[in-house]
């Protein structure tokens, strides 16, 4: 994998993250169903994320960025196993920490949110 293919799946992935970080975004895409949906969100995110955590160091990840990008992997895998329709969860506290995870994932990797 060179690294054109490396900055391609790091954009897709800190874009998914995004969607992630966004309620506006989520109820507007999965919800309303205006763009893609959360078992979309949920393949990309851990399709792209566990290859990505597994060799971070390849995709020129720190450390800095590494810890909160592995917290919210494990916490949305848990989330993810028991939550699959977005209209129940979308405003839970649960959920609401998903959100924060993911904008902590956003600062580490200096995208404005």
């Amino acid at each position: 994998m060179d690294s054109i293919d490396r900055k391609q799946i790091m954009e897709t992935f800190i874009r998914m993250i995004d969607h992630i970080s966004n309620k506006e975004y989520q109820i507007r895409a999965w919800i309303k169903g205006e763009e893609a949906d959360f078992d979309e969100a949920v393949c990309i995110f851990f399709g792209e994320g566990d290859s990505i955590l597994e060799n971070y160091k390849d995709f020129g990840i720190t450390e800095t960025q590494y810890k909160p990008l592995k917290k919210l992997r494990d916490e949305f895998r848990i989330f993810a196993d028991n939550n699959d329709l977005p209209e129940e969860f979308i405003d839970t506290p649960e959920w609401a920490q998903i959100i924060d995870l993911a904008k902590d994932v956003l600062k580490a990797f200096s995208c404005k949110k």
